[in-house]
């Protein structure tokens, strides 16, 4: 059959969902009356009908019958008696319907028309790919990795879209094999070329915010609002929560009975230590929400350069400091506020600042502490020493030899 390379093409495309019949008609027209205006010039005389759910279709080429020997465009006109070969009753001035066989373009013509075709569709499921994903960025998606590179995963969903999840955008201990369900949000879809690049995220804190959402129902009907999400992605996260009916404890709602609601969103998030806090517009309050487990004794809020001076007793000072500053940092980030924590009782006589013992204790050590917040000689005294080799990256030798040097000047 002569417009067997068509059929297929047809075929392949008619039961694309992506593309309605009324679509893929109009692309299909277009990709005809392209072939025609390369091979007549002009496609303004011409009808083409066409049925993509039998892959058939029919062009129709019209033109004005004139006398004979007076044919100045042979795409539109025809002279009497060529018109008369078709019916003998023509006369001048009539319009002849001739249909034009898909042959006459050519082999190349219909060669380059197929592909035409199929580079016209690619390019509108493009266009609707993009479109797609575009609406659902910030929403929680899930796909199946289909292969794992140096820099990226690479995720295929149920309808055969491919979705990067890059190396910077999964939580440190993500692990992930072929085969395996990954969750996370889209985070942004960018064209590279003509073809959209999908881009998850599992670090952003929208797919904390979206966990909360998915998996606790108060949060999902709007009965507790998300005021705010800040995470370090795989180590620790802080989320203010809110409620607009008195009746409802924002916290334990979202925490549950020993843990059991959030507990499949810290294991979604490789055992991430999420501190889920009630928020105020009080300030002062809020920050020492933020600052949990610490207990703060006062704050004192410097409003104008958003800073606040926070004021704990010096066995609380670690607790709010956090491994590695984890816990201050991300207080400060919750709150808006640049937090300096100031210890009570740092002045007293027996008290010796840590970096006064550098001809003893070697640079590095006292940097290790300071990471944990202790910088003078009793706050270290005044720690467990199994606390400090599990706070810190130093052996429990190290800190002995230490906390030796530290006792023999205070007694002194």
């Amino acid at each position: 059959m002569e417009n067997i390379a068509l059929i297929e093409s047809f075929s392949e495309f008619k039961d694309d969902k992506l593309i309605d019949r009324v679509t893929l008609m109009a692309i299909l027209e277009d990709v005809f009356r392209n072939a025609l205006k390369k091979k007549y010039g002009s496609d303004d005389n011409f009808d083409i009908i066409i049925n993509p759910d039998k892959g058939d279709m029919e062009i129709w080429r019209n033109r004005t019958v004139v006398e004979d020997g007076e044919v100045e465009d042979e795409n539109s006109e025809i002279s009497l008696s060529d018109a008369r070969k078709i019916e003998p009753d023509f006369e001048v001035g009539e319009e002849v319907s001739e249909e034009v066989k898909l042959f006459q373009l050519g082999r190349r013509a219909i060669l380059a028309l197929r592909q035409n075709l199929i580079s016209k569709i690619h390019e509108h499921d493009n266009t609707n790919l993009y479109k797609q994903f575009k609406d659902l960025i910030g929403d929680i998606y899930t796909a199946e990795v289909h292969h794992v590179r140096p820099k990226a995963v690479i995720l295929m969903d149920d309808e055969g879209n491919e979705i990067v999840l890059p190396k910077e955008k999964q939580i440190p201990n993500d692990y992930f094999k072929k085969g395996d369900n990954v969750r996370g949000i889209i985070e942004n879809v960018e064209l590279k070329g003509n073809k959209p690049q999908i881009i998850m995220s599992r670090t952003a804190p929208e797919f904390l915010e979206k966990l909360f959402e998915q998996e606790i129902p108060e949060v999902f009907d709007g009965l507790i609002t998300v005021k705010k999400v800040v995470r370090i992605p795989g180590e620790k996260a802080k989320v203010a929560v809110d409620s607009y009916d008195d009746r409802i404890d924002p916290v334990g709602a979202c925490v549950g009975m020993k843990g059991s609601r959030i507990h499949g969103i810290v294991r979604e998030l490789g055992n991430e230590n999420i501190d889920v806090i009630n928020y105020t517009n009080n300030v002062q309050l809020y920050i020492t929400r933020a600052l949990s487990p610490a207990k703060v004794s006062t704050v004192k809020i410097d409003e104008e350069n958003k800073k606040a001076e926070v004021f704990l007793k010096i066995e609380e000072v670690s607790k709010a400091i956090g491994r590695g500053g984890h816990n201050i940092k991300l207080a400060s980030l919750l709150t808006g506020y640049e937090l300096d924590v100031i210890r009570e009782g740092v002045q007293e006589i027996d008290d010796v600042e840590l970096r006064e013992f550098s001809d003893e204790i070697e640079s590095w050590i006292i940097e290790e502490f300071e990471k944990i917040g202790l910088d003078t000689a009793r706050s270290i005294l005044n720690q467990d020493v199994e606390d400090l080799v599990r706070r810190t990256d130093l052996e429990e030798e190290t800190i002995l030899d230490v906390v030796r040097i530290l006792k023999e000047e205070l007694e002194d």
